[in-house]
C-alpha cells in the first residue's frame, strides 16, 4: 500500500473515532460509515472485509447471548435476584455497588465477560431505579469488573481465547498465571470505586425499606418457562467450557442455545430478534472493517513491528513494551484485531531471537484485555453495556467513561507491571 493509503486510513479512523465521541451521530452509524469509506477507498475489498476483518464469531456469541437472555428476562428472574441482591446488602446502595462488582467479575471469568454484562447489567438499572438512584455509577463499575474478571481465565475475553489457541496454552496455565493478579485488581479497584462514589450513591429510607419488604419469588412471572431457561442457558455455559474438547466456536455454541431454547419455549421470532441490540451488532461490525483497513494499509503491522524492534530481543523489555502498547492500543483499536496481528509478531520474534515468549504471552494477555476499560469502545462488554444504557434511557457518554476507565486502565497495567516483573524477573 502506498504512503498516501497509509495516510489516508489513519486520517479516516481518526475522524470516525473523533465522531464517536463527539455524539452527535448515532456512532454504529459512524463506524459503519467509517469502514465503508475504507472499502469505498479501496484499502480493502468487501470480500477482504468479510473474509478477514469480520469477526462473526463474536457476533454469533453476541447474538445467540442476546436472545437467551431476551428469552430468559421474561421469566422476571432478573427482577428476582435484584431483589435478593439488594436485600443481601440490606438496601444500602453504596454496598451493592461493591457486591456487583464482584459477581460480574467471577460471572466473567467463569462464562465471559459479555455474557455477564448481559446478564448483570439489566438487574443493575432495575436496582438502581428501585432504589432511587443514578444507574450509571452501577454500569461503569460492571464494565470495568468483566474486563478485569475475563482477564482471569482462558475463556473470560477473546483475547485470551487467542493467545490459548495459539500458543497451546490451557485452561490451567491461564488461571495461575493471571487469576490471582486479576484477584487483587478487582478487590483494589472495587474498593476505589465505593470510595469515588460513596456521595453518589446514597439512597432513602423509604425506598431501602420499601426493597427490603419485597418477596424474590413474587417476582418470578414463568416458572416452567425458568426451569427451561436455567436448563438451556447452563448447557450452554458447559458448551464454552468444554469448546475446546468439542471443537466448536463460541458463536455455534450460543446460537445453538438459543435457537433450542426458542424451539422449547415456544416464542415468536419476531418478537425476539426485536430484543437483540442491533445497533451494538452493526456498530461492531463498522469497527471490524475500520480496523481491517488499518490492517490493509500496514498501519497496525507497522506499530507491531515497530514494538518488537524496538526491543532487541531483550525479553523483560519485550513484555513490559507489549503490555503497555496493548493496553493503550486496546483502549481506542478493538483488542480483537489488534492481538490477531500480535500474535504472529511475537511467534517471528521468538523464532529470530530465542527469548523466553512466556512473560510476553502474560503480558500481551494482562494489556490487552485491561487495556480494554480505557475507553467505552474499549472491550466488547463496554459497547453492550453502553447499548443497554442507552436502550434504558440512561446514556454513558464516551467523556464520562472515559474520566473514570482511562485511570483505572492505568493503575491496573501499572499493578500488572510490578506483578509481572516480580513473578518472572
Amino acid at each position: 500500500m502506498t504512503d498516501v493509503g497509509f495516510i489516508a486510513s489513519i486520517v479516516i479512523f481518526v475522524i470516525t473515532y473523533g465522531l464517536i465521541i463527539w455524539e452527535k451521530i448515532p456512532r454504529a452509524t459512524t463506524a459503519m460509515l467509517g469502514g465503508l469509506v475504507m472499502i469505498l477507498l479501496g484499502f480493502l475489498t468487501q470480500e477482504v472485509a468479510i473474509k478477514d476483518d469480520i469477526d462473526f464469531n463474536t457476533l454469533g456469541l453476541l447474538i445467540g447471548m442476546m436472545i437467551l437472555v431476551a428469552i430468559t428476562r421474561r421469566t422476571g428472574i432478573f427482577e428476582a435476584l435484584a431483589i435478593w441482591a439488594a436485600q443481601v446488602t440490606h438496601g444500602n446502595p453504596l454496598y451493592l455497588l461493591g457486591l456487583l462488582s464482584l459477581i460480574t467479575a467471577f460471572a466473567s471469568a467463569l462464562l465471559d465477560n459479555v455474557t455477564a454484562v448481559l446478564l448483570i447489567a439489566p438487574i443493575s438499572i432495575i436496582l438502581a431505579d428501585t432504589l432511587k438512584v443514578n444507574p450509571i455509577p452501577y454500569l461503569i463499575t460492571e464494565v470495568l469488573a468483566s474486563n478485569i474478571g475475563g482477564t482471569a481465565t482462558l475463556i473470560g475475553d477473546p483475547p485470551n481465547i487467542m493467545i490459548g489457541s495459539s500458543t497451546g496454552l490451557g485452561f490451567m496455565d491461564f488461571l495461575i498465571h493471571l487469576a490471582p493478579i486479576a484477584l487483587l485488581i478487582l478487590l483494589v479497584s472495587t474498593a476505589l470505586l465505593m470510595v469515588i462514589y460513596r456521595k453518589e450513591l446514597k439512597g432513602d429510607e423509604a425506598s431501602r425499606r420499601k426493597i427490603l419488604i419485597m418477596e424474590p419469588k413474587e417476582e418470578i412471572k414463568d416458572w416452567a418457562l425458568l426451569k427451561k431457561s436455567l436448563v438451556v442457558l447452563g448447557l450452554t455455559i458447559v458448551g464454552f467450557t468444554l469448546h475446546g474438547i468439542l471443537h466448536l466456536e463460541s458463536a455455534t455454541i450460543a446460537l445453538t442455545g438459543a435457537m433450542v431454547l426458542m424451539i422449547i419455549s415456544r416464542e415468536e421470532p419476531e418478537d425476539i430478534l426485536l430484543h437483540v441490540e442491533w445497533p451494538t451488532i452493526f456498530f461492531f461490525i463498522g469497527l471490524f472493517v475500520l480496523v481491517g483497513g488499518l490492517k490493509s494499509t500496514g498501519v497496525i503491522a507497522s506499530l507491531a513491528q515497530w514494538a518488537l524492534t524496538v526491543t532487541q530481543g531483550n525479553t523483560q523489555t519485550t513484555s513490559f513494551l507489549i503490555m503497555w502498547l496493548s493496553a493503550i492500543a486496546s483502549g481506542f483499536v478493538d483488542n480483537i484485531p489488534f492481538v490477531a496481528t500480535m500474535i504472529p509478531m511475537i511467534h517471528e520474534m521468538g523464532a529470530l531471537s530465542g527469548m523466553d515468549l512466556g512473560p510476553v504471552w502474560w503480558s500481551l494477555a494482562l494489556g490487552a484485555c485491561l487495556g480494554g476499560n480505557g475507553t467505552l469502545v474499549g472491550a466488547s462488554a463496554n459497547i453492550i453495556v453502553a447499548g443497554i444504557a442507552e436502550k434504558a434511557g440512561v446514556p454513558i457518554s464516551f467523556r464520562k467513561f472515559l474520566v473514570i476507565g482511562f485511570p483505572f486502565m492505568l493503575l491496573s497495567v501499572a499493578i500488572s507491571h510490578l506483578y509481572v516483573y516480580v513473578r518472572y524477573f
